[in-house]
């Protein structure tokens, strides 16, 4: 890796840990000049909403920077508490609790579920923190054909039913964006006596005719027994979240050794998240904007002929191919103002390095046209397109 990495360097191709000097919106700023962000999570452009920082001062304000212990012993905050009951109310389930981040509350979830005598069973595309999660669980781990319902079946009809279950799935599935079929995967559940536990982190606030994700946007939101979300995408802030029956979010809370022995949200990222929450409830034309931005894309990149996968949401990939070529394409674009992100393995299969694109709802038509006529561009030059 390090030799790669130095090459890369040499090659002026190197594209990670980029220093970014302004606030993550639609346009951002890197060593001096102006660049359109196509490679932000903040599906809602909330990053530098006024209201959002007014969030984060009151509480620093109230609570200082830091609540200096972890929630289990000292580090639990009234507006902690509130955030969960909020969620909780969102969701229409018992019960919540909120991690410092996203992949800590996999990390928890799944660490202090999976028992040695359990099965998890995961797709083969899921978030790395699902992989961790299940590596740090006593359970036995099955894998599955990327959203292969009958694959899934398969490994389901071979497993004992004496043993607990747990499927886990991206409802996003963060590099190629596609969703996961959550109806066929709720009555699979149902039909081998499994659990779901869905990790819809680019999914909540995006999704849904009330922004609550995947499970609502199939219409599945009271069949699946655990939804993980994150703070750090659409609510534009820091953290993750977990909800479900009160029972199973109670064994969490004093289980899980991610919670407990990790410093507590901070003020600043709980008052966010709360302010998100409320703004998620109240401005679905974010959502719509939102939308309308991501069907353009699809279109506008279909009309070139470039690869997008199999992605139906905001998250939308141009497959590249091999890993210095998407480098360097990543470099063509920048250079016309526009950044993007570029992924390889072990975020995708060998051979299938590509342009992680992702939109907000800040985004502007003249962005838009920007972005599309510099991959075209790009594209012809790479010889992608005629």
């Amino acid at each position: 890796m390090v030799r790669e990495v130095e090459q890369a360097y040499k090659l002026g191709i190197y594209p990670y840990f980029t220093p970014i000097e302004s606030a993550q919106d639609h346009r951002v700023i890197i060593d001096g000049k102006e660049y359109i962000m196509i490679g932000s999570n903040g599906y809602l452009g909330l990053a530098a909403d006024p209201r959002m920082k007014k969030a984060a001062i009151d509480a620093v304000e109230k609570y200082g920077v830091t609540c200096s212990g972890s929630r289990f012993l000292n580090g639990t905050l009234d507006i902690h508490v509130q955030l969960e009951k909020n969620l909780a109310e969102f969701y229409e389930k018992d019960s919540a609790i909120v991690f410092s981040t996203g992949f800590q509350t996999n990390l928890g979830i799944i660490g202090s579920l999976g028992g040695k005598d359990d099965i998890l069973i995961i797709d083969r595309y899921d978030h790395a923190s699902i992989i961790d999660g299940c590596r740090l669980s006593f359970a036995s781990v099955k894998k599955y054909m990327h959203n292969d319902m009958e694959d899934l079946e398969r490994i389901l009809k071979t497993l004992p039913e004496g043993r607990g279950k747990m499927i886990i799935v991206d409802g996003v599935f963060s590099m190629e964006g596609d969703m996961a079929n959550l109806p066929e995967l709720v009555r699979l559940k149902k039909k081998y006596h499994a659990r779901l536990l869905v990790d819809d982190a680019h999914g909540v606030g995006v999704h849904g005719e009330k922004g609550r994700g995947t499970c609502e946007h199939f219409g599945v939101l009271h069949d699946v027994d655990l939804i993980m979300g994150t703070f750090s995408k659409a609510f534009a802030s820091l953290g993750g979240f977990v909800v479900g029956e009160k029972d199973v979010i109670t064994h969490i809370k004093h289980m899980a050794r991610a919670l407990i022995f990790s410093a507590s949200m901070i003020p600043a990222s709980v008052a966010g998240a709360l302010e998100a929450l409320e703004i998620i409830k109240t401005e679905p034309q974010r959502r719509q904007r939102l939308w309308a931005i991501t069907e353009r894309m699809l279109k506008g990149f279909a009309d070139m002929g470039l690869d997008t996968g199999y992605s139906n949401t905001p998250v939308i990939p141009v497959i590249i191919g091999e890993d210095h070529k998407c480098f360097a394409f990543w470099k063509a674009l920048k250079e016309r103002g526009v950044f993007a992100n570029p992924v390889r393995t072990p975020a995708t299969p060998p051979g299938r390095a590509l342009i992680r694109t992702s939109y907000m709802a800040t985004h502007t038509d003249e962005d838009i046209t920007t972005v599309l006529n510099a991959f075209e561009v790009c594209a012809k030059e790479f010889g992608m397109i005629k």
